[in-house]
């Protein structure tokens, strides 16, 4: 498979060089050539495979061919080392935890996926890669650990000064070895520029390779499509109209989840559940594309103002706005309506939720009113107690701790603070 630049303006290129430079020289996100639909027998016939099974010949399309079947195969059981359950609410709407992973949030399996295929390209390589990444929240712990130790691979994580929960700050900050992290003074946009500037900057290419574990590389992306098989999985032959509401920051799950729909996954749509950062939202009303600065939310993750990945859905549904519309909805909610939402689903369900998970099912709420007969799963993307302050506040109960959690409590952060481009650009240069 090969891979070309969102902005046309650089050659096209392999899934190694793709996975290994991150971002193309025109700045552009790297798409896949082709997507070849699997057989209609492969999804009526999902019951019967092993996650590991679906992962493999979901994905193995993009990585041909050089990634060969058999590695392929151990690098996906290796990433899928734990579960994907669906847990019904109601008649109507269902939760896929997606935290069951090392770090308690869905960027386990991109993260994983991701460490072992750079391993595999790194594996006689006597030069060193700097994987260098944004975060707002759950990206950073994820890529921590899913590269920690990963021979000829540093990682160099950027994180928004007090915007991140004070566990997501753990996870981030207190693994050493190969994982520096460095706390930014500004928002994650601010973040995520700095790393997009360092890759287009020559001083720093010409004597490092620069890497990007956010959902801009396609070994990070492209893996988060095996949550929407592995949920359809479980529902198909109960429910006909299956939706997903994926609470969306950077949109790359969202579009992870298209991508298995062009895979032939009988999904009909999807809806972008947003906080009060709601450029998809407005874009969808008004077909004006105006990324602002981000805002401070209560579901972190999701403060995002320029969100990367939605040009690969534009990419997907051929820049046609009214194709997109049929297949996307989005909606956007605020602080309040996500806390009341939280405690509904305590009070009725008896399920904690944590923000970015109430904001996927306020979602569905609103799908429903129209779409009666739909069953709704919103993407529960991190444990709850990633957000204690908000959560135990709202439901007046305090939480046990998972031992990922207990983990890293009383580790002792260690991050380097910047506050320009300046200070990232020297930090890099005299490592």
């Amino acid at each position: 498979m090969n891979y070309y630049s969102l902005n046309h303006k650089a050659p096209n290129t392999t899934f190694e060089n793709a996975v290994v430079k991150g971002l193309a020289s025109d700045k552009g996100l790297y798409f896949p050539e082709s997507i070849t639909p699997l057989s209609d027998d492969f999804f009526k016939n999902l019951d019967s495979l092993s996650n590991a099974e679906i992962a493999f010949q979901t994905i193995k399309q993009f990585v041909s061919p050089e990634i060969p079947e058999n590695v392929l195969k151990t690098i996906v059981e290796e990433t899928l080392s734990f579960d994907f359950p669906v847990v019904k609410l109601n008649d109507n709407i269902s939760t896929l935890e997606l935290f069951h992973g090392p770090t308690m949030a869905f960027k386990d399996v991109g993260a994983r996926f991701m460490a072992r295929c750079l391993g595999y390209f790194n594996k006689n390589n006597n030069n060193e890669v700097t994987v260098l990444v944004a975060t707002s929240g759950d990206t950073g712990g994820a890529v921590a650990n899913g590269f920690l130790g990963v021979k000829g691979v540093n990682v160099v994580i950027l994180y928004p000064s007090g915007k991140v929960s004070d566990i997501q700050e753990k996870q981030l900050t207190t693994l050493g070895q190969n994982i520096k992290a460095l706390e930014v003074n500004g928002t994650f946009d601010d973040c995520q520029a700095m790393v997009k500037t360092a890759f287009l900057d020559e001083d720093l290419t010409n004597k490092m390779q620069l890497t990007s574990a956010n959902s801009i590389n396609v070994a990070r992306w492209l893996p988060q499509l095996f949550y929407f098989v592995f949920a359809y999985k479980q529902l198909y032959k109960t429910y006909n109209d299956i939706v997903f509401s994926v609470p969306s920051g950077n949109f790359g799950n969202i579009c992870a989840g298209m991508m298995a729909q062009q895979l032939g996954l009988p999904i009909k749509h999807f809806i972008a559940s947003n906080n009060a950062n709601n450029v998809v939202t407005r874009y969808l009303e008004s077909e004006l594309y105006e990324p602002k600065p981000s805002i401070q939310t209560i579901s972190n993750a999701m403060d995002v103002g320029a969100p990367s990945n939605f040009i690969r859905i534009q990419e997907i549904y051929k820049n046609k706005f009214e194709t997109l519309k049929n297949n996307l909805s989005s909606y956007w909610f605020t602080d309040d309506a996500t806390k009341a939402a939280m405690l509904e689903m305590y009070n009725n369900y008896n399920y904690v939720a944590d923000p970015h998970g109430a904001v996927g099912y306020l979602g569905c709420k609103k799908h429903l009113e129209t779409n009666p007969n739909a069953h709704c799963v919103f993407l529960e993307t991190a444990h709850p107690t990633k957000f204690l302050d908000v959560v135990e506040d709202v439901v007046k109960e305090k939480q046990p701790l998972p031992k990922q959690i207990q983990a890293v409590m009383d580790k002792t952060k260690v991050a380097t603070k910047i506050g320009s481009y300046t200070d990232l650009k020297s930090y890099l240069l005299n490592r």
